[in-house]
Parts: C-alpha cells; structure tokens; sequence
C-alpha cells in the first residue's frame, strides 16, 4: 500500500496548482491523514470528492493513523498549504510509513519555499531551509548573524519564514543586523494575485523601508 504526499494550493483553486494526474490520484483516494480538518474537506470538496464518505483524521489525533495502510487501503496526507512534512507536519506519519515498509509517494504540487528559491536569483546550487527564527529580539539577532556568516562562508542561502504577524519585526532586524551588501529576498503571496517577489541588497532594502505586512512570506539571505 502507499502513502501520498499531497501538497496543497498556496491560494487560488486546486485545479490552478496541481496537475491532472495529482488530481486524478487524490480522487482515487477516500483516507486522508491531514493538518487541518476544516481546510481538508474545504480542498477535497474543490476538487469534487464527495467529502461526507471519505475518513478524514488530523494528524495531532491520538489515533493509530497508520491504519488504512495496514488494512490495505491507499492513504492520502494532506498538508494545510503547500507540501506537508516541509515546512509543515508529517514528517513523523512519512518515517513510520518507512518504518512498517509502505511505500511513499510524493505527489506534485507548489511548495513556497522552493518557489521562493526559483524566482529569488540567489544562489539555487547551495541552500539551506533553517524554519522559523527566534521569536526573542537577542536571539534572533545573533542568529541572523550565525546565518548570515554560514552564507558568506558556503556561499549558501539561507532560506526562513515567520509568522505573518511578525513579519516586519523579522524584516527590521535582518536590516540592521546583515551587512550592506548582503543580498535578502522578500517573497509574499506566492501564486496570489497580490504576489511579490523582491532581491535587493540590504542598503537598497534600508533606502526604501517597506513594509512585508502580515502576509504568508519567505525570506532568503545571500551574504
């Protein structure tokens, strides 16, 4: 039996991000391990499943969500938006998945983080997802300059989200902590109408002193 990864739209209707065959495979499916019921049956329904026969559990119930698999049915986890177990739960149902010798497949589908990367213009060769900074003001200072040093070093990007409240607080302290020439990349609404995706040096961010506002936002940073 298999277990599919399904990503999800980032925004805008399921048949905009995902392809048909992707569609057709989660059509197919009628158990779903997922991060948020309420979304789940939202994006099922979307697609045209017939929500209301379909076993929808979430994935933080104490329940054996393994199940279906060892019962000999085909299962389905389904992430809030984008691709589950980046960035989002699932990881640990993929590895006991692997664990018990059922086999995993990844369904196409958006991933902000990678989306972020391809229209950034840094460096796609070298890169690293560190997840969500420090919420204190002392610690993610210094761990922007961890970064920000690992990056010159490696010659990597460092990729980062926050969330959507604490955007700007994010965004102000990545420019008064990272050098001049560091290059940071802002992208905001990815796949949405209001996108934007913006690489400026750090003293260009400082000359025009935007805001991020409280939109689902990836941050990437190339010393």
């Amino acid at each position: 039996m298999i277990l599919y990864a399904i990503p999800t739209p980032l925004g805008g209707a399921p048949q905009d991000a995902l392809p048909a065959p992707a569609l057709a495979t989660i059509r197919s499916l009628r158990d779903f391990v997922v991060e948020n019921a309420k979304s789940a049956r939202a994006f099922l329904g979307a697609i045209g499943m017939p929500v209301r026969e379909l076993s929808i559990v979430a994935i933080d119930e104490k329940r054996d969500l393994l199940l279906p698999l060892r019962e000999g049915r085909p299962l389905g986890l389904l992430s809030e938006a984008g691709c589950p177990a980046i960035a989002d739960p699932g990881a640990e149902l993929v590895e006991a998945a692997h664990r018990e010798g059922f086999r995993v497949v990844p369904l196409v589908g958006p991933s902000s983080i990678t989306l972020a990367l391809m229209a950034s213009g840094l460096e796609g060769q070298r890169f690293a997802f560190c997840g969500y900074l420090p919420k204190d003001a002392a610690e993610r200072s210094q761990r922007i300059k961890q970064l920000e040093q690992r990056s010159r070093r490696e010659r990597e990007t460092e990729i980062f989200i926050e969330t959507p409240y604490r955007n700007d607080a994010l965004f102000s302290a990545l420019l008064e902590g990272c050098a001049p020439a560091t290059r940071l990349c802002v992208a905001a609404d990815l796949t949405l109408a209001t996108e934007s995706i913006r690489t400026q040096t750090v003293a260009e961010w400082r000359q025009a002193r935007s805001a991020v506002g409280k939109r689902p936002a990836v941050f990437l940073l190339l010393a």
